[in-house]
């Protein structure tokens, strides 16, 4: 059972140099509590995403932590030149001496992919054709540009990877299909969705995995708003009050140019906890509610988004404090998908291989 952090980094109370002091202050709490990953998001031109270059967030954070691995969930991988984000994510791996971990998708909002001069009709064309240079390149330090003749066709990097054969790739899944895919490429998963649709993914995946060296179980991964104080009322207030800022920054685009489109996350906090995808309270209750979650999901890596909407830093630091310090260490004994894998069934990212996916 491992333990990560997800984060838009949403803010709309403070200044923006103020926010990112205190965001990368919580990250080094992150570090000293021994959590595995920093995975955030990308957005742009809307307070749900004050990260809009995550490499140069994560340059940031390299530099201010020692063990906590980091990366982002998703790079939005048609807003990219390849060439480029080869590079930058090599340089980041050397920086943080194989601390990086990368995801790559489509790009969630065809309004950001828009303001880019991007059609957003295009952007599984462009993926389909992207991704598979970026692995390569990243696993052969050649990049391949295909539309250029020689000389100029192949690129040397300069600046290789520091893991071999390249950093774990994480692929976000809510269906069996993708989850069955990033199995066969031994990619680590997360899912946002209830815990028994999570189910579903975790035995799509389990069923779809490769042979590889035994110990190397796949992190999946279960995404929770998670809140946690002295006691339940506490949490609870402190959730109701922080969450809806959160939804406001995460609906903005929408609202503002006036779309009518269904939004996955509802706008209240009791919603949100009653589909079971926020969780706030005493330690001991947190701790009872995720491993409720996670036997059911049968999920062994719990990641956690304890900063949101308009939490402070004493709000946020007390929060991860009593996680870590009360939930992690009830919840470290549980494995559920302990007896899954048997000796010639189990996943690790660098064994398999890094094929396309069709979705």
């Amino acid at each position: 059972m491992k333990f990560g952090i997800f984060d838009h980094l949403d803010n709309s109370a403070i200044p923006a140099h103020q926010f990112f002091s205190d965001r990368l202050t919580l990250i080094e709490l992150y570090d000293r509590y021994e959590f595995h990953c920093y995975h955030i998001a990308e957005h742009h031109g809307t307070t749900l995403g004050m990260a809009p270059s995550p490499n140069v967030f994560l340059a940031a954070v390299a530099q201010r932590t020692k063990r906590l691995r980091f990366g982002p969930m998703v790079y939005a991988l048609p807003l990219y030149h390849p060439l480029r984000l080869v590079q930058e994510i090599c340089m980041l791996d050397q920086l943080s001496q194989g601390r990086l971990d990368v995801g790559f998708g489509r790009g969630s909002s065809p309004v950001e992919i828009a303001y880019f001069g991007v059609d957003p009709h295009e952007t599984e064309a462009i993926f389909q054709r992207t991704l598979p240079a970026v692995l390569s390149a990243i696993e052969s330090g050649v990049f391949i540009a295909s539309d250029q003749q020689p000389p100029f066709q192949k690129i040397e990097l300069k600046i290789p990877a520091f893991q071999r054969p390249g950093p774990p790739v994480w692929y976000g899944v809510h269906t069996p299909e993708s989850a069955e895919r990033a199995a066969r490429r031994g990619w680590q998963t997360i899912n946002l969705d209830t815990a028994e649709e999570a189910r579903i993914c975790t035995d799509a995946y389990l069923g779809a995995c490769r042979e590889v060296p035994p110990g190397k179980e796949p992190l999946l991964g279960l995404g929770r708003f998670i809140v946690v104080a002295s006691s339940d009322h506490e949490a609870q207030a402190l959730a109701r009050r922080a969450y809806p800022h959160w939804h406001e920054s995460f609906t903005h685009l929408a609202r503002t140019l006036g779309s009518t489109a269904k939004h996955p996350r509802p706008a209240t906090w009791e919603a949100l906890e009653g589909q079971g995808k926020g969780i706030a309270g005493s330690p001991e209750t947190v701790a009872r509610l995720c491993a409720d979650q996670l036997g059911t999901s049968r999920c062994n890596y719990l990641v956690g988004q304890f900063a949101f909407g308009d939490q402070n830093l004493d709000e946020l630091t007390t929060s991860v404090r009593l996680f870590a310090e009360h939930v992690m260490p009830r919840l470290r004994g549980i494995l559920p998908m302990s007896g899954a894998f048997g000796p010639t069934i189990s996943s690790g990212s660098s064994g398999a291989p890094r094929q396309l996916l069709s979705d």
